[in-house]
């Protein structure tokens, strides 16, 4: 009898010591098995809730469960991530990260958590250039003819952006750090404003998102200087580090889940949007928001991250940005 009892013991021992993994054996098999959020930190019909939602509609075909875009606006995206960041970490609550995310460790002091350590990093989805342009009438038609005016006038640049602390912002902070010029910052509640008052000669310069701008300066009402990488749209335009070696700017997009994540889950993910990247109808999607389809690997994508996160936050302690 005593001998059946240790015997019992053991196995029951054993057995919830093995029960853990076994669940998270399960939640790998198995996922998704039910409905999918993806938060968005902006209000629906922009860019990014346009990306969101092609990204779900693949995600669903292809994991055979739906994936359902949630709009929560606010605090320059802050809000969705932080709802992010408290989920579960069991793959059902994603956040469609973008630069900004980048961008607000340094830009806000009391936030109450850290993207970099707090959020696992799934995979890159997008990238977008930007586009230094300015009024045709301003004199300068190239970046150097560019950099030159603006030492010789200094504090006459105006130069519009969409917003306090965004990539069209701190784009033109970077450019000014690299080259030694310094403009005027006029802050715009998003692009069109800014380009309207660009087209009016009211500011000289922006580096605008490339969606809103391509049309205008089509039509001859802006004209392009540089792009932060060269794009099929706007054919022969050089790039700023041409003339200003180690510049970099891209504005990108890519899939988050909170800390603590499966790595199984992860992968699922991942290797979800790798193929959902490569598809050449989702490729033109893309790039009729302005944007480019790419990919990359979680571990890649924690790199870059770190990477822009590091840029950023030299570029705002050297402006001395606040939001």
């Amino acid at each position: 009898m005593r001998l059946l009892r240790r015997r019992f013991f053991t196995a029951a021992a054993a057995a919830a010591i093995a029960a853990p993994i076994h669940s998270r054996l399960a939640l790998a098999q198995a996922y998704p098995a039910r409905p999918v959020r993806i938060l968005v930190g902006y209000a629906a019909g922009g860019v990014s809730d346009i990306l969101a939602r092609l990204l779900a509609q693949k995600l669903s075909e292809r994991l055979g469960q739906p994936f359902i875009v949630e709009d929560r606006p606010g605090a320059a995206s802050n809000i969705a991530t932080e709802a992010v960041v408290r989920a579960a970490p069991d793959g059902y609550t994603l956040l469609l990260a973008g630069i900004v995310n980048a961008i607000n460790g340094s830009l806000y002091k009391n936030l109450s958590f850290n993207f970099v350590r707090d959020i696992a990093p799934v995979g890159l989805v997008s990238r977008s250039p930007l586009v230094m342009e300015v009024n045709p009438a301003f004199p300068a038609k190239t970046v150097p003819e560019f950099i030159a005016y603006a030492k010789a006038h200094p504090g006459a640049i105006n130069m519009g952006c969409a917003g306090i602390g965004g990539a069209t912002h701190l784009s033109g902070e970077l450019f000014q750090m690299m080259t030694g010029t310094k403009f005027v910052t006029v802050a715009y509640n998003g692009s069109p404003p800014a380009d309207a008052d660009l087209i009016a000669g009211r500011t000289q310069v922006m580096f605008d998102n490339v969606a809103p701008s391509v049309p205008l300066i089509r039509a001859g009402k802006l004209r392009a200087l540089a792009v932060t990488t060269p794009i099929a749209a706007l054919p022969g335009i050089p790039a700023i580090s041409e003339f200003v070696p180690g510049y970099q700017a891209d504005v990108w997009n890519g899939i988050g889940a909170p800390k603590g994540t499966p790595q199984s889950v992860i992968d699922t993910l991942n290797n979800a949007l790798v193929a959902i990247m490569a598809e050449p109808k989702i490729k033109a999607q893309m790039a009729d928001v302005g944007n480019t389809a790419t990919s990359s690997s979680p571990t890649e994508f924690a790199k870059m991250i770190a990477a822009d996160s590091e840029r950023w936050a030299k570029v705002i302690a050297f402006a001395n940005i606040k939001p």
